[in-house]
């Protein structure tokens, strides 16, 4: 099995959902690769955009560069069996870490593809966990604006097998991160 494990939490170390998912991708098993974009990724603009729209075959060599880190982004995602999302929750959402990568591997004709019924998922077949984290935000909610997000993001891209653990209102939950732990010893490789 191949886990792509994501982390997006800017708070290292400290930070709740970095160690629930770093310890669902080790209950998952197989070999992982890890992505970090806490630091940031690069921001779809212009050239990315003009790029992604010319067929490939006519990508010049400046083209093909502003890929490059995009297909090598969903080359991993393909790889992967399970994808293991390390998703806190900043101000109702996601990190702008994980919104870039999400906007570098979301690609017309790469990872999904407009058919005659609409939208269809290229990515089928894969599993993926969202190990959420939350100060004061319940998931599935109204103001979640980070796992919805993120399930749907995935369903869009044909990983329809999705998973949400984590620790959420932890602020007004003493219990909330315990809770989490027991859920990520509860996943089935």
């Amino acid at each position: 099995m191949h886990v792509l494990l994501i982390q997006s939490s800017v708070r290292g170390d400290a930070s709740v959902s970095r160690k629930l998912a770093a310890h669902a991708a080790a209950r998952l098993g197989g070999a992982t690769v890890t992505r970090d974009v806490a630091d940031g990724l690069p921001l779809i603009d212009a050239a990315w955009t003009a790029a992604n729209f010319t067929p490939r075959e006519d990508r010049t060599p400046e083209q093909a560069a502003a890929l490059a880190l995009s297909d090598s982004l969903i080359a991993e995602l393909r790889a992967a069996d399970v994808v293991v999302i390390g998703a806190p929750t900043y101000n109702f959402s996601i990190p702008a870490g994980l919104k870039s990568w999400i906007d570098l591997i979301a690609r017309a004709g790469e990872t999904f593809r407009y058919a005659e019924t609409g939208p269809e998922g290229l990515l089928t077949g894969k599993r993926a966990v969202i190990v959420a984290s939350s100060g004061g935000t319940p998931f599935g909610s109204d103001i979640d604006f980070n796992t919805r997000y993120l399930r749907h993001l995935l369903g869009f891209v044909g990983i329809t097998h999705v998973e949400v653990v984590g620790a959420e209102r932890q602020n007004a939950d003493e219990a909330a991160l315990a809770r989490a732990e027991e859920a990520v010893a509860r996943l089935a490789a």
